[in-house]
């Protein structure tokens, strides 16, 4: 991980392999932006000019590097773009400083130490720039020659550098200037920033690491250190205690794989808490489709259907690590999703844990079967509130694209909330709604409910089957996070190709709010 300090250096004395400093659109052409005034005054207030005579426009995440000038302790300035200058009395968003901390962050990748003097109005502007800084050097080499990571949970580090053989490692240290190291409002910012980064580039290495090092039982594993780490109960129910238990749809979809399915409890509490927050996740370490097989193009990425299960894992252990007075509970149902003599056949019906039937349509809608228990089994607690996290539906990246989540929910000002604290955070949201003339759809002949309704609308049809496993009275949202959990395209900002982490700065960010009682 990335280390990160605040520094009452200025930029030219500053010992570093480069300074970071920020340029915006200007309606005349680029912008130097607040917090390199030592570095323009250094080039005789024509920074502007040479970064623009270099091509630089300061479009959002633009990189530009030039030589430091004379007298500076660091080689190199890299200049990166914010995007449009903000109006006169207005600052940069949250959002615009994190994607260019993690564009610069990145693109410093082999470096030792940063400077970074991008403009820090105040303490959230100085955690947006640390957040972004972490979750762009993030880098997953595990599996590379001399690389370094985590395989089933176990320390893995070959090499002496983390450097891999074909790339570069991470950026070393970054250093905020300008980030008042005596402010307690500034410690406290950069210090919830690097726990969430941590947790959240933990939640990226498990996306990433491969099937084969990634099934059920190392998933448990992996959760059950990080409880013992920081004082979370957990409880891991092996394939017999599921088996006794009745958790029908969770060992339904794992019966065709030779990995057992698991379903991990992690309970969080707080002595002053006032509220219970319930996160679910689904977890399919891989993703065949089973029976009703995946054609080839469709299953190579399948690795990142447990993205859920480590949303949830990372938000539960953000929340312990933050001190947060709320109870969290974090459910991971996990399972492989196989083909083979023994798996469930489109046909079957299974009786789920709460004791309805669902008669199996299509294996390869399989997350919502595994989540039906686990709903179940987090409602029988009494939540103040269940959240579920899922890469469940194609339909819903049709519908939102490859960067936005879809939020369902039986409460319109709950789905609201998570909305509005997906955009305070940086996550890009989308309301969906539950229509019910969709349900009727799911009617089935031979059980309670099928796992297949209307084609049109799947998204949605999904949404609606996980509510039947909602206990009553309890207020329940399913984020639906298909599109931007697992990122196939190049890098942007803060986020890297692979796996995202999506949803788990959400997840903290709505514990954070039900803590200090101001969730709307």
């Amino acid at each position: 991980m990335t280390a990160l300090t605040l520094s009452t250096s200025g930029a030219p004395a500053l010992r570093s392999d480069a300074i970071v400093i920020g340029v915006a659109q200007g309606a005349k052409g680029p912008v130097v932006a607040a917090g390199a005034e030592a570095v323009d005054q250094a080039y005789d207030g024509r920074l502007a000019g040479v970064l623009e005579t270099l091509g630089a426009s300061g479009a959002e995440g633009e990189v530009t590097k030039l030589p430091a000038p004379a007298g500076f302790k660091a080689p190199l300035v890299l200049a990166v773009g914010l995007g449009a200058e903000p109006a006169k009395d207005a600052g940069y968003s949250g959002e615009a400083l994190r994607r260019a901390a993690g564009a610069a962050a990145r693109a410093l990748a082999g470096s030792r130490k940063a400077g970074f003097a991008l403009p820090l109005a105040d303490a959230a502007d100085a955690g947006a720039v640390a957040e972004g800084a972490l979750l762009g050097a993030y880098a997953f080499d595990a599996y590379k020659e001399n690389g370094q990571g985590a395989k089933n949970g176990k320390d893995s580090k070959d090499g002496k550098d983390g450097k891999a053989k074909n790339g570069k490692a991470p950026l070393a240290e970054v250093a905020l200037l300008g980030g008042k190291p005596r402010d307690k409002a500034y410690k406290a910012a950069v210090e919830r920033a690097a726990a969430v980064s941590e947790e959240l580039n933990r939640a990226r290495d498990l996306i990433n690491t491969p099937p084969n090092d990634l099934d059920p039982e190392a998933f448990a594993a992996v959760a059950s250190a990080a409880g013992k780490e920081h004082g979370i109960k957990v409880q891991v129910l092996d394939e017999k205690a599921l088996a006794k238990g009745g958790y029908g749809g969770i060992l339904g979809v794992g019966a065709g794989s030779a990995a057992a399915p698991r379903l991990v409890k992690l309970s969080y509490t707080h002595p002053k808490a006032g509220k219970h927050l319930a996160f679910v996740g689904k977890g399919i370490t891989y993703d065949s489709g089973g029976i009703s097989l995946k054609p080839a193009g469709h299953n190579e990425t399948m690795k990142c259907d447990m993205s859920g299960a480590a949303a949830v894992f990372a938000a539960v252990v953000a929340a312990a690590r933050l001190g947060l007075k709320v109870n969290v509970t974090g459910w991971l149902a996990l399972a492989e999703n196989m083909p083979s003599g023994s798996a469930t056949r489109p046909g079957d019906v299974l009786r789920m844990y709460s004791g309805k039937t669902v008669e199996v349509l299509n294996t390869d809608a399989e997350g919502r079967l595994v989540l039906a228990d686990a709903l179940w089994a987090a409602s029988q607690e009494k939540p103040d509130a269940i959240v579920d996290v899922a890469t469940l539906t194609g339909a819903m990246v049709l519908a939102l694209g490859n960067r936005t989540f879809g939020v369902m929910a039986n409460d319109d000002a709950f789905r609201s909330a998570i909305v509005e604290a997906a955009e305070e955070v940086g996550e890009e949201s989308w309301p969906m709604p539950l229509p019910e003339h969709l349900r009727k759809g799911m009617d089935s002949p031979t059980a309670d409910i099928a796992n297949m309704g209307e084609r049109m609308g799947g998204g949605l049809v999904a949404g609606l089957f996980l509510r039947e496993f909602v206990g009553e009275g309890i207020t329940w949202a399913h984020l639906d996070i298909a599109g931007p959990a697992f990122n196939e395209s190049g890098p942007f900002g803060y986020t890297p190709k692979g796996g995202t982490g999506s949803s788990v700065r959400t997840l903290v960010r709505l514990a954070e709010l039900t803590a200090s009682g101001d969730l709307g």
